[in-house]
């Protein structure tokens, strides 16, 4: 999408030591799945962000955040299902199921009920639950 927008979408200095940090608990992640992930989405800046139609509060404006699935694996939802009684231990500050991705982010929400969620439709629910 930046790409094909024109936007440039470096990431800045100052946003290195972050975007390690996800890079890392990333790595965790692949490790304990045992195989290949497919990152579609990690650091944006706020024009692509703004683009896509995401919050000024996401977490990938930071570079703490990253979507991604691991087919050979499973789905979506039976990553999310293996991961969410895993993410103090993976590093994983927030976990949510959306569904055609996970979303992982390395910051733990102010709420403990908000660190496992699943998207149903424009709202969250409170843990993994299947389509």
């Amino acid at each position: 999408t930046a790409c094909r927008l024109c936007i440039n979408n470096d990431l800045p200095a100052d946003l290195l030591p972050a975007d390690k940090a996800t890079a890392e608990m990333l790595e965790g992640i692949r490790s304990h799945l045992g195989c290949a992930i497919l990152i579609s989405s990690g650091y944006r800046c706020g024009q692509l962000n703004a683009a896509i139609g995401s919050g000024p509060g996401s977490d990938h404006i930071r570079a703490m955040a990253a979507d991604f699935r691991a087919p050979a694996f499973g789905t979506p939802y039976e990553i999310a299902k293996t991961l969410a009684p895993l993410v103090s231990v993976l590093g994983i500050g927030q976990l949510i199921y959306e569904h055609t991705w996970v979303h992982v982010s390395t910051r733990i929400p102010d709420k403990i009920i908000n660190r496992v969620l699943t998207v149903q439709g424009k709202d969250y629910v409170a843990g993994i639950v299947k389509d």
